[in-house]
């Protein structure tokens, strides 16, 4: 069985769009230029506002941070920062990066849960906090290269990033390029600084002759963002505001991609810099709470907005969706859990695709919600789907099963008849649950107990969950830049949805991983190398996305104006989706043993 969205029918089954549609469509700005204030008195060393570059800048406070480094210690550092930076890098080119997880993990001894699974997603015991180094950055050059190594393209170092002759060819650089070229050029000045000599640290090299003044202009700000983020690792927290208080003159949460992406990391900066000296006085729980409610389960305009114009959510649905129907498609009578079910119109897909099985018709839909915040919307959600269900005349039948707290849910919540088929869908959801080990162990042991003949899960490909402040400032900058790039591609620049989703969802994801540590860091977004090591502790086994569902991923694609900036690339046997090269999400299929 095949869902064809707005097309002809590939199979038995054809999807008409146009009921889809119809159901999802129902420069500057100015700062106070405070001085930073240090156990009350004012610290005049030095003025930023006469720069008017980061070569002035760093002219007049490159150097302060090494007069407490012997100049031996620190070209001993940076030799081995070189060395190792390259060897990283020749790793990730010729091996697979799957391998250092799986040898660090033990093939399950019974069938319990084992407390350090948790562990390897909460916090890994094998990564460090680590000080500022050269190979910090060599998550510039690995970065996105999963999705860039298809066999499509099979680029190389001398082709995929040759900056200038693309310029020069009045190519525009992507926001990952641009991220790329200052990182270089950050790494070049920091070497710069330290011993005067240009020196081999980079596996290629770019100039900027040929880039536009925008171009330019924006590599300058991401160098002075970079700076920040530096400062503030070594705690050298007057520089950082300096540096930070340049940036906003030119950050902008109106301007251009750069400038929107780089005034929200300016303000978690400058957040980061609160917290350490004790000028934080907000709550997270409060800014969490206000954050859900905000989003409203996906069911505000913005969200329904987003979802008609970018391609990431529909292809994860539309395959996601297939991969159910070929599990489900003899029963009679299917139950499907939904953990994070939103406005429910992924499951209109599915209602069309049932509603025309002609030859077998089912007895019964039923589709149980499960969630532990803003129950009111989960009502919402039902009624849409019991209307869109009988335009339809799909006999169905909808569920709330809410907790207050996820560790709460049992089998007995959901209620499961004999001759029900059942099948679960999980879309970012699990990594809310990495903060709280015990939730998620909870729900994966009921959903094991439940026996479902097929579980869809779909989550955040991105390592927010790094100890180290400047890897995940890293990995966090090139994430979202790959959002705000596809917003500048996808959304008009004043549009009100692009606003609300960049300020209110963007913004307060990139406040916490920035600026909040242990508890009160309540995003840690893992890869899905890590999710399949810890499913294989559970005895989950992954199975094949199907042809069926690759190619409902590329007929959603192909809907899109801008649908090739948007990659499908095979990860053995799950499905990642991303932009220009960038991971984003990540679909996989599982059952259990």
């Amino acid at each position: 069985m095949v869902i064809c969205p707005g097309i002809g029918t590939m199979a038995n089954v054809s999807i008409s769009n146009d009921n889809f549609t119809d159901f999802q469509g129902d420069h500057l700005k100015g700062y106070e230029r405070n001085e930073l204030v240090i156990n009350g008195v004012e610290d005049p060393w030095f003025e930023l506002e006469d720069c008017t570059d980061i070569d002035s800048v760093y002219s007049i406070c490159g150097l302060i941070n090494e007069e407490n480094t012997s100049n031996e210690q620190v070209t001993t550092n940076l030799l081995e920062d070189q060395q190792q930076s390259i060897s990283n890098w020749m790793q990730s080119q010729f091996s697979n990066n799957t391998d250092q997880i799986k040898s660090s993990i033990e093939a399950p001894k019974d069938d319990d849960f084992q407390p350090q699974v948790l562990e390897l997603i909460g916090h890994s015991s094998s990564e460090k906090p680590n000080p500022f180094s050269l190979a910090s950055f060599e998550l510039l050059n690995n970065y996105g290269r999963l999705i860039k190594k298809s066999s499509e393209e099979n680029l190389n170092i001398s082709n995929a990033l040759s900056y200038e002759a693309r310029a020069c060819n009045n190519h525009k650089l992507s926001m990952e390029e641009i991220l790329m070229v200052a990182g270089e050029r950050y790494i070049q000045y920091s070497t710069q600084r330290l011993d005067g000599l240009s020196m081999f640290i980079h596996p290629y090299g770019s100039a900027l002759s040929g880039l536009s003044i925008e171009e330019t202009r924006d590599m300058e700000l991401v160098h002075l963002l970079l700076a920040a983020a530096e400062e503030v690792n070594n705690q050298q927290f007057h520089l950082a505001s300096k540096l930070i208080s340049r940036c906003m003159w030119v950050a902008s949460e109106s301007g251009n991609p750069v400038q929107r992406l780089s005034f929200y990391f300016a303000k978690a900066l400058e957040e980061r810099i609160d917290r350490s000296t004790g000028r934080y006085t907000c709550t997270d729980e409060d800014r969490h709470l206000k954050c859900i409610k905000t989003m409203a389960l996906g069911t505000n305009s913005a969200f329904l907005t987003c979802h008609q114009l970018l391609p990431f959510s529909q292809v994860m649905q539309f395959a996601g969706i297939q991969t159910i129907l070929e599990h489900v498609k003899s029963a009679k009578k299917i139950h499907l859990i939904d953990f994070n079910i939103r406005s429910g119109i992924q499951w209109t897909v599915l209602m069309q695709a049932l509603a025309e099985k002609g030859d077998s018709p089912i007895k019964l839909l039923k589709i149980t919600a499960v969630g532990s915040t803003e129950k009111e919307k989960f009502e919402v959600t039902g009624n849409t789907l019991h209307s869109f269900a009988k335009s339809l005349g799909v006999p169905f039948s909808f569920d709330v099963v809410f907790l207050s707290d996820m560790k709460d849910f049992k089998k007995e919540s959901v209620n499961i008849e004999a001759d029900e088929t059942v099948a679960v869908y999980c879309n970012t959801v699990l990594r809310t649950m990495i903060p709280k080990p015990d939730c998620l162990e909870n729900l994966m042991k009921v959903v094991r107990s439940i026996g479902p003949t097929v579980i869809v899960i779909g989550e955040v490909e991105a390592n927010h969950n790094s100890p180290s402040f400047l890897n995940r400032f890293i990995e966090t900058l090139f994430f979202y830049g790959a959002f705000f790039d596809c917003f500048e591609d996808c959304m008009d620049r004043d549009s009100p949805c692009r606003r609300t989703i960049e300020g209110v969802y963007f913004g307060e994801g990139i406040r916490n991983i920035v600026a909040a540590e242990g508890k009160e860091r309540f995003t840690r977004n893992v890869k899905l190398q890590v999710w399949r090591a810890f499913f294989a502790r559970l005895g989950m086994v992954e199975e094949e996305l199907s042809e069926s569902a690759w190619y409902q991923a590329n007929l959603i694609v192909k809907k899109f104006a801008q649908g090739s900036c948007c990659n499908l690339h095979k990860d053995g046997k799950g499905l990642i989706i991303g932009w220009k090269g960038t991971p984003i999400h990540s679909l996989s299929i599982w059952k259990f043993l």
